[in-house]
């Protein structure tokens, strides 16, 4: 019988600029009282990479452009924070009443480029946080030092709360991974009635990320790291970067 066990860490700190986060995640392991396993996958909210890499922009400092004036008028949002999505900006997909949607520079299709105020310490909430630089790279330079510091091959992901174009509600999907196939191709495989499979491509890395979030949490559950055991693949290990779908594919543009 398969099974997959999600188990949020209690006891992480508040994270800040400069923070070692592999040192602070096997802190919470041993706490926990876990040994890490061959396949474990650490799954990292993406909040807490960005603050250990120092991701945090304070309001005050930025002046918005004609651009974001406008925007910020049809969005009915602060033009500061505005000013400071657009930077994180390919283009803008989508501005009305309270809502965002742009293309952001690494290619996630999301609400403000990922730009949160929510638990974000700072003055009269004028600090806001971007998602990491690079956040395939942030995992693997994760993954890395836990590695180092275990023996052990576990992978791991960077995960972010995203809407659903067609759907209520968010659901955590993965920014970031190392060690695992973000991706299973399984066309050429046959179902049970001997029909080939056309279409089929497992999203691996988003199926995780969101098992995660059900222990994670979305407000002031304080538990952003998550260990996934139970899992299993043989399938070639590709970044979280596989999972975008190129302008040339998108269907709904």
């Amino acid at each position: 019988m398969k099974s997959v066990v999600f188990t949020a860490l209690p006891g992480l700190p508040e994270i800040k600029a400069g923070h070692d986060l592999s040192q602070t995640v096997a802190a919470a392991v041993d706490i926990a009282g876990l040994v890490p396993a061959p396949f474990d996958v650490i799954v990292v909210a993406q909040k807490i990479v960005s603050k250990a890499e120092g991701r945090t922009v304070d309001l005050r400092t930025i002046t918005p452009s004609a651009r974001a004036l406008e925007l910020a008028a049809q969005t009915r949002k602060d033009a500061r924070l505005v000013e400071v999505v657009l930077s994180e900006s390919q283009e803008v997909m989508r501005a009305v009443p309270n809502v965002l949607i742009v293309r952001h520079r690494l290619g996630h299709v999301m609400a403000n480029a990922g730009v949160d105020r929510s638990n974000v310490p700072g003055a009269a909430q004028d600090q806001v946080l971007l998602l990491p630089q690079d956040p395939d790279a942030s995992a693997e330079r994760l993954r890395s030092e836990l590695m180092a510091r275990w023996q052990v091959p576990v992978a791991v992901l960077i995960s972010d709360s995203f809407g659903r174009a067609w759907r209520n509600g968010v659901v955590n999907v993965a920014i970031g991974a190392a060690g695992l196939p973000s991706i299973i191709d399984r066309r050429g495989e046959y179902d049970r009635e001997g029909r080939v499979l056309e279409m089929t491509e497992v999203a691996l890395s988003d199926a995780v990320a969101a098992g995660a979030a059900l222990v994670m949490g979305e407000a002031s559950e304080g538990t952003p790291v998550v260990i996934a055991r139970g899992l299993q693949w043989t399938a070639t290990e590709r970044n979280a970067a596989a999972l975008l779908r190129s302008t040339e594919q998108d269907l709904f543009r």
